[in-house]
């Protein structure tokens, strides 16, 4: 792994020159926006390259404006410098959307031009397949392809050891079985531990494919807010459907708490109510950015070396050889991260489902 990733960047090095790591050639090299267009969301896969220069993949656009619907490749928008249909890539406080120019440019298909001001509204109904859409097919394909193999070899070799891929699953599995499930959920542990185990191999693969710089690796899926905001409220709602009498018991009258604090004001039924919310916006908000700050900081080190690069070419490659150390010592750890992430964020998610659905004395157990 390691040595694929050193790998990586040294492609990205001698595919990006400090010269035009930009979309002009006398342009200096901005490493914000650098590093917020790799870590968001886009309409194409990029793959190397910068600007008209880049070789992306592109995906599908698919919008339903005024009940017609528009099919066509992102690549016909030419990286945001052409529209098609009347369509373009948003700029200013619509970047990151797809807008329709209205006026004298509607249905306009050509180049637009630079500073040129034109009437644009955003669309509303934007289907299209994104960079992580696309990298949820894959990792949805990813995992049904793993746990399929290790199925069969469950059924193939039933009383033999298990060998390759199965030998690589079935410790995982089972350690968050006896260390992870049944302390939480006690014996509802095989209702919820399909979810759970899906949880966790959702996130750990997805984590893991976020670290591979090419394709079809790359994408921050995980660091996306809207993807584990998702995930959160799937356990919110698995949790609190799931949950018995004895939880909501719990909440509106909390055991050990002194009764001034009940009535008249129910202040613990109302911080408890919070409670709730609260629970999944830390597991929303934990993943997103933990990844997302391990991205920032890779690019941020291969920032470094287009910015040394544009004082002095040689400082540039000099540099280089730093980055590359500390890409390499940031991978190992983002891979450290990976694991860690998505075992808390399945550990926290048993440990609020045990609570509901185990009663006040399983509550006490699993705090």
């Amino acid at each position: 792994m390691v040595l694929r990733l050193a790998a990586a960047l040294l492609v990205l090095l001698f595919s990006w020159s400090p010269a035009r790591a930009s979309h002009g050639e006398d342009e200096n090299f901005e490493a914000g926006p650098f590093i917020i267009e790799h870590v968001v969301d886009s309409y194409g896969w990029h793959i190397c390259g910068s600007g008209d220069k880049s070789v992306t993949i592109p995906l599908p656009i698919i919008l339903i404006d005024d009940g017609h619907l528009t099919v066509f490749m992102s690549g016909k928008f030419h990286h945001g410098e052409a529209a098609y249909k009347g369509y373009a890539l948003g700029w200013g406080d619509d970047k990151g959307s797809i807008v329709k120019l209205r006026g004298d440019h509607a249905g306009y298909t050509g180049p637009l031009e630079e500073g040129a001001e034109y009437d644009t509204e955003v669309c509303r109904w934007d289907l299209s397949i994104t960079k992580n859409v696309c990298a949820l097919f894959v990792s949805i394909v990813l995992i049904v392809c793993i746990f399929l193999t290790v199925a069969k070899s469950y059924k193939r070799h039933p009383d033999e050891a298990p060998s390759g891929l199965q030998a690589l699953v079935e410790p995982v599995i089972v350690f968050l079985q006896e260390e992870v499930f049944v302390p939480s959920l006690g014996d509802k542990s095989d209702k919820y531990s399909p979810y759970l185990l899906t949880l966790f191999f959702f996130i750990l693969i997805n984590n893991l494919m976020g670290i591979v710089p090419i394709f079809p690796g790359g994408a921050n899926l995980t660091g996306n807010i809207v993807v584990t905001g998702v995930l959160a409220l799937i356990t919110f709602f698995v949790t609190n459907l799931s949950g018995k009498r004895e939880y909501w018991i719990d909440i509106v009258n909390t055991p050990g708490v002194p009764w001034w604090l009940k009535v008249p004001i129910p202040l613990m039924p109302l911080v408890e109510i919070i409670g709730l919310f609260t629970k999944p916006f830390v597991l929303m908000v934990r993943l997103f950015a933990n990844i997302t700050a391990g991205h920032i900081v890779v690019l941020g080190f291969v920032s470094l070396i287009f910015i040394f690069g544009q004082m002095a070419p040689a400082l540039g490659y000099a540099v280089s050889v730093v980055s590359v150390f500390f890409y390499i010592f940031m991978g190992i750890l983002e891979l450290l991260v990976a694991f860690i992430q998505a075992f808390v964020f399945t550990l926290l998610s048993s440990i609020y489902i045990g609570m509901a659905v185990g009663g006040e004395e399983h509550e006490a157990e699993a705090v």
